[in-house]
């Protein structure tokens, strides 16, 4: 009998239509996702007014759902590489629609608190094992590139909630944060039942010592993907298991206090931006760059900034285009804090939108693949975790440096991806065509 390495499998299943069914499903909870994480800002202004209370009072919903997507990411993390992806997947999922929809009908702050809390601890769940899952279904020569064409979903529920904010705005409903969360729900809710479908990726499979499954696994893949099935005088192998080690441990402690740390520090920026700019661009603007209307070309300008990373990562490498990205869009920061007219700053604002966007599409393709197979959810959790640690400090360090000014706070964030920028520099491993461990 012959042997077969799972990477043979893989490329020789490719990346056709299984993988386009399931970024089909992973991406439209994604979407959900970024709708849930983009509706702190979008929602504050008509939740301080249902509630009669000030903006940074309303935004204390982003801060109780950015703690519970920092516990979630943790938690869930380190949970699916003990018990598998698919079972937590479907957990937090359904826990993402269910409080979702029941924050449509919050009768008070105080609830609605409750409620945003829950649902963050379910979609910081979500996230991280999201991608591990996904990076596990892709041969080595393609995962990059659609690892961040995941990623780009994120921009499709910007897209969604900004769209769903100015109809709101437009048509001056009552009460318009209900509305927002009951669009934000609705994909996560229609997501659960596609879940079910998704079987354990092979390579968990094996590891975990469910030979015959994973081979049914990969024989479906291959006969979707219209290649030949494995034969039955082919064992399916894997490189000898690398131990369950910690993210910590010398073997991987540089690369991970590295990339956590620009995953915090890129989280800072981006959810600075993105939690209070839409609540300033709605109320005075700056000029022409006032409303709802141009915080959608801002989520538009995303869609260009994926593409450019998923071409990037593949073309590059994932740390060339890690970096450049950071130093885009700390650019972009800096033109903010220079600008003199409300054209300059239109300009800035897209390109902050395109370039932070691509910097998450850079980081996405590149984390998962710094850690073993045993340890890689219990990573992409780290970095959820210490995602949403930026994010929910992001609120507090604005509502306290705005008060010295925008521009400053701006500044601030350009400065912080810098040092992104730098970390990124200081890694030693590019993992384009590596295979997963």
């Amino acid at each position: 009998m012959g042997t077969i390495t799972l990477d043979r499998a893989l490329d020789r299943a490719g990346a056709g239509r299984y993988q386009r069914r399931l970024i089909g499903v992973f991406g439209l909870v994604w979407a959900a996702d970024a709708m849930q994480v983009l509706a702190v800002g979008f929602t504050a202004a008509s939740i301080a007014a249902s509630f009669k209370l000030t903006v940074p009072e309303a935004l204390q919903t982003g801060t109780l759902f950015f703690l519970g997507m920092f516990l979630g990411a943790i938690g869930f993390g380190r949970l699916a590489d003990r018990i598998g992806r698919r079972t937590v997947l479907i957990t937090t999922v359904s826990c993402d629609a269910l409080f979702g929809i029941l924050s449509i009908f919050a009768p008070s702050f105080t609830i609605l608190l409750v409620l945003r809390f829950l649902t963050g601890l379910a979609v910081g769940g979500t996230l991280p094992v999201d991608y591990a899952m996904m990076s596990e279904f892709l041969p080595a020569k393609n995962r990059g590139r659609w690892l961040v064409a995941l990623e780009g979903f994120w921009a499709v529920g910007t897209l969604v909630v900004a769209l769903t904010a100015w109809a709101a705005s437009v048509a001056g409903i009552t009460d318009a944060w209900r509305l927002i969360f009951a669009v934000t729900a609705l994909p996560a809710l229609a997501g659960i039942g596609m879940r079910v479908l998704i079987p354990d990726s092979p390579i968990y499979l094996l590891r975990a010592g469910r030979q015959e499954e994973a081979r049914e696994v990969l024989n479906r893949m291959l006969a979707i993907n219209g290649q030949p099935e494995l034969g039955d005088d082919e064992e399916l192998t894997l490189p000898p298991a690398a131990p369950r080690i910690g993210l910590f441990s010398p073997e991987l402690r540089r690369a991970s206090i590295t990339i956590l740390s620009i995953w915090f520090l890129v989280s800072v920026a981006y959810y600075g931006v993105f939690t209070w700019m839409p609540a300033r661009l709605a109320g005075e603007g700056f000029g022409f760059v006032r409303g709802y209307g141009f915080l959608v070309v801002m989520a538009v300008a995303q869609l260009p900034g994926y593409a450019l990373a998923a071409y990037g990562v593949e073309r590059w490498g994932r740390r060339p285009t890690l970096i450049g990205f950071c130093l885009l869009s700390a650019f972009g920061c800096g033109l903010f804090v220079v600008a003199f007219n409300a054209l300059l700053i239109a300009v800035a604002l897209v390109i902050m939108s395109f370039a932070l966007l691509g910097t998450w599409g850079a980081l996405y393709a590149y984390t998962p693949e710094l850690f073993p197979t045993r340890s890689r959810a219990t990573g992409m959790g780290a970095a959820g975790a210490m995602a949403r640690l930026g994010g929910l400090l992001a609120p507090s360090l604005m509502g306290y440096v705005v008060a010295h000014g925008f521009g400053l706070t701006v500044g601030i964030f350009a400065g912080l991806l810098v040092i992104a920028a730098l970390a990124g520099m200081s890694m030693t491993t590019e993992t384009r065509d590596a295979s997963l461990a």
